[in-house]
């Protein structure tokens, strides 16, 4: 039978460990998680035209899509990169234009892309630095995801067989999955860094953090919490059976 204390520990973990998860899932298929902000300035209809069509339909190149997300109030997620653009093919007729977000997915093969040193220049060399950040923000929440699932197999199977055992090892999947979500926020931000040391955004552009980042920042602690719950479970109970047991033997 399990002490009240270790089950109320065990129901905490596991709640922290879905809040976790719900957050860190909804920062992975959004795209808030860089923002630029410019001010609103009035181009020809056709440049505007070239810049949507040139983002959604052309090749894919760094230096092209960061400059057109300066340009257009663009966002930056770990799968998506979005602008904001006018929603009516004849905006430049109407004083006050509707705007809609356009969005853009990477693909798994855009995802494994090498950086240059110089974005958009191919002979400029590549950037390691740059092109391994960049794999580690899209590999690491998915590795996250997944050691949160496995622990929540194990911590099933523990109940099916009324094994309190296993708590430790859920506990310590958790905390590497704090710590595979605390490497993403801190390689996503390492990467977007560099990329605005060798591409920097044009005078009159701001650039800030958005709320996708921020729910993936408090995934970690979530999860660490979740895990240091689990540890002092396992750990407890651990030591109340030791006791439990040689006080029966004597």
């Amino acid at each position: 039978m399990v002490d009240n204390r270790y089950a109320t520990a065990l129901v905490i973990g596991s709640v922290l460990s879905l809040l976790a998860t719900v957050y860190l899932s909804v920062a992975v298929g959004t795209q808030h998680w860089y923002q630029y902000r410019s001010l609103p300035v009035k181009h020809e209809a056709s440049n505007a035209s070239e810049l949507r069509e040139e983002f959604s339909n052309g090749e894919f190149d760094e230096r092209a899509y960061s400059d057109t997300m300066f340009r257009l109030n663009g966002t930056l997620g770990l799968w998506w990169r979005c602008i904001l653009v006018p929603g009516h093919s004849h905006w430049f007729k109407e004083p006050d234009p509707k705007m809609v977000t356009q969005c853009v997915s990477f693909t798994l093969p855009q995802q494994f892309f090498p950086k240059f040193k110089e974005p958009g220049n191919h002979d400029s060399g590549e950037d390691l630095l740059r092109t391994y950040l960049w794999r580690c923000q899209f590999l690491l929440p998915l590795v996250s995801l997944a050691l949160v699932f496995l622990s929540g197999l194990i911590g099933v199977c523990a109940c099916l067989c009324r094994s309190f055992t296993p708590t430790l090892g859920v506990g310590v999947l958790h905390l590497l999955a704090g710590l595979c979500s605390l490497g993403t926020v801190c390689c996503f931000l390492a990467g977007m860094d560099l990329l605005h040391r060798s591409s920097p955004p044009p005078d009159g552009v701001d650039s800030s953090l958005g709320w996708s980042l921020y729910l993936a920042l408090i995934s970690s602690p979530l999860q660490m919490m979740a895990a240091a719950l689990f540890l002092w479970a396992a750990r407890s109970h651990r030591k109340s059976y030791t006791r439990m047991t040689a006080y029966r033997v004597a």
